[in-house]
């Protein structure tokens, strides 16, 4: 049991740092002059293609039960609005500053799971989110006091309620039962439709001019995108929803690493504390799964407080003569 929960805080932290990978990808395209519909079309298509090559080969298979087919649809549809919303986002604001405000989706996903499910909300949780919060606005790196575009904000906000939705409605739903790959296969395959329908069956989706792009558009349909859906379900079912939204807090740290490594972007002490305090973050939501605080608070006062004697009064009491007892039948 232990170590299915040590799995899926793994998972959890991959599937984070996977999704984190969408501007890496995603900012070449759009700097190549593709739209956020053909970039997320060349990215769920692509997902769809390499995913359904791998259950092919693994022999999975690929048949649904009717009752899984409308919550399947609706899955795919909360998750293909999310990353709409999020690549629209970017047309307004910075994708870094994106990708902090995303972050309100764990909070989301704790009033959604007390406020729908009764779900008790600890005091680590609450904690761990504040300290994540924390952390995040450190990485924040505006600081020009300029105010933010208010349909970027909102466009951010949408993306992180239908994730949040997403994530709740995989673990509270018949869909938990379903092969992890199948789920994932198929809340793309239905989310595809959306990018169809917007981009009028094809007749705009706009073609990416140079073959090196096509290494970008692999890479987001494979690492924010595969991995990270197959990595979230598998968290999803073994630590619950909650915990796995709270890792998310690694997402804008992986953004932060590729900023820093790959585009030479300065790493302060402040950008240093940020990432510091998320990390205690996702070290606390963790332990306290298992860390049963008030248990181990009683038992330490019952051992604080109940009577000892010293032990040559111990060994005189056991040396003293017992009376019998008579019992009357």
């Amino acid at each position: 049991m232990r170590s299915e929960r040590t799995r899926g805080y793994v998972l959890g932290a991959v599937a984070a740092a996977s999704y984190g990978m969408n501007p890496l990808f995603a900012l070449p395209l759009y700097g190549a002059g593709l739209g956020a519909d053909s970039v997320l079309f060349y990215r769920y298509v692509l997902a769809v293609v390499m995913l359904g090559a791998l259950m092919l080969v693994r022999r999975h298979s690929f048949a649904l039960s009717r009752r899984d087919i409308v919550p399947l649809a609706g899955m795919g549809i909360l998750f293909s609005v999310s990353s709409l919303t999020l690549f629209e986002s970017y047309n307004f604001m910075d994708a870094g500053i994106a990708s902090t405000l995303l972050f309100v989706y764990p909070v989301l996903v704790a009033v959604i799971m007390a406020a729908f499910f009764h779900e008790r909300v600890t005091f680590t949780t609450v904690f761990s989110i504040a300290l994540a919060c924390t952390g995040i606005s450190l990485l924040y790196r505006g600081g020009d006091g300029s105010t933010l575009n208010l349909t970027g904000v909102v466009l951010v906000f949408v993306s992180s309620l239908s994730y949040a939705v997403y994530i709740v409605g995989i673990n509270r739903s018949s869909l938990k039962n379903l092969p992890t790959e199948k789920l994932t296969f198929y809340c793309l395959l239905f989310g595809t439709l959306v990018y169809v329908v917007r981009l009028r069956g094809g007749v705009d989706l706009q073609e990416i001019p140079r073959g090196s792009l096509w290494i970008n558009a692999l890479s987001l349909a494979l690492f924010p995108t595969i991995i990270s859906l197959v990595t979230m379900a598998g968290a999803i079912r073994r630590i619950g929803s909650t915990p796995t939204a709270i890792l998310g807090a690694l997402e804008p740290v992986t953004a932060l690493f590729f900023g820093v490594a790959v585009f030479g972007e300065a790493f302060t002490p402040r950008i240093g504390t940020g990432v510091l305090l998320i990390l205690t973050a996702v070290t606390l939501i963790i332990a306290g799964q298992s860390l049963h605080v008030p248990n181990a608070v009683t038992h330490l006062a019952r051992w604080m407080w109940r009577p000892r004697l010293p032990r040559w009064a111990v060994r005189w009491a056991h040396r003293l003569p017992l009376p019998r007892l008579h019992h009357r039948h």
